[in-house]
């Protein structure tokens, strides 16, 4: 507040000055050093008194009917003391003329100050509704980015809790590992959805913990190798967005093959792009024209995260199967 009050006084002080410049040239007055006294006098007078009226005054339409008296009082109070000082005298007919001048230049400064109100007060306006539309956005892309990861979970837990409804009786073993292993991609997946960004570290980890849980149902049916440097891995990277590469590689490339397949699990850096990609020697294209709703999932959520710098691609391997890239610059 001192500083804005610092700042204003210098203003008036250059208007003023200003002002008496001005009178100066078109040869109003007793000289440039008479018009500084009686535009200074006048020009504070009005600043002091009317500033004091504006500042404890809250209600606005009690301020101007108070303005339209304190503002030509100030006008002729700035008068009487520039009279007083330079001893020209109330009754000097330029003394009357300043008051018509301090009045005119005096609107000419409220106006201006009034509407520089007005232009902050929109300004602040505008800023605050855009601070609420980007905070709406923000909840609702959140609200959006959480129904889209939590689309992922629940296909491929009732597929594993029904394998082992299955293997209860038929392999109390193996349904015993299946659900230690269930357990512990639980802990993680529930780590992970609690934060909005992982490394893509922690997500191969938790991948590998889903490979052998599918191992457990598939056997020797699915193979996979994870090619991903220590480096790369520590690359931010959103959770259980990865995943569904996986399953749905898994599931409408390896699963549909004769004697199944392996994944291959890369990613590597170029420049400020993080490239992930999954492939698999499964049964491509070709014969599968339908690749499920996971895609279309991870899509909606590169775009909500990373708008244009977000991509995924999918292509067909000379040798059979696909092969999805996931590339993301920041």
């Amino acid at each position: 507040m001192q500083k804005n009050l610092v700042i204003s006084t210098l203003s008036s002080l250059l208007f003023n000055t200003a002002i008496a410049g001005l009178l100066t040239v078109v040869d109003f007055g007793g000289g440039f050093w008479i018009n500084l006294v009686y535009s200074q006098f006048i020009g504070l007078s009005i600043y002091a008194i009317n500033a004091a009226v504006i500042y404890h005054l809250g209600d606005t339409r009690r301020r101007l009917w108070v303005l339209v008296l304190t503002f030509p009082g100030s006008v002729v109070f700035g008068v009487l003391l520039a009279a007083s000082m330079t001893g020209m005298g109330w009754r000097d007919p330029d003394s009357w003329v300043a008051v018509v001048i301090g009045l005119f230049f005096g609107g000419i400064g409220g106006i201006t100050y009034f509407l520089s109100l007005r232009i902050e007060k929109l300004d602040s306006e505008v800023k605050q509704r855009r601070l609420n539309e980007m905070e709406s956005e923000k909840r609702q892309l959140e609200a959006h980015l959480k129904l889209l990861q939590a689309q992922i979970e629940p296909h491929f837990l009732f597929n594993t809790l029904a394998n082992v409804s299955s293997l209860i009786e038929t392999d109390p073993v193996l349904a015993r590992r299946l659900l230690e292993r269930l357990i512990e991609w639980l802990r993680i997946a529930l780590a992970r959805a609690r934060s909005t960004n992982t490394r893509l570290g922690d997500e191969l980890d938790m991948l590998e913990n889903y490979l052998h849980i599918l191992r457990i149902r598939f056997g020797d049916r699915l193979n996979w190798k994870i090619d991903v440097s220590d480096e790369v891995r520590e690359a931010d990277f959103p959770p259980m967005l990865l995943q569904p590469l996986v399953e749905n590689a898994v599931r409408h490339g390896i699963e549909p093959k004769v004697g199944g397949g392996t994944l291959l699990i890369t990613a590597q850096r170029d420049g400020k792009r993080l490239i992930v990609s999954v492939h698999d020697d499964g049964i491509g294209f070709s014969s599968n024209a339908t690749m499920g709703a996971g895609l279309d999932n991870v899509r909606s959520r590169l775009s909500a995260l990373f708008g244009e710098a977000g991509r995924l691609s999918l292509n067909e391997n000379a040798d059979g199967g696909l092969s999805v890239s996931l590339e993301i610059s920041r």
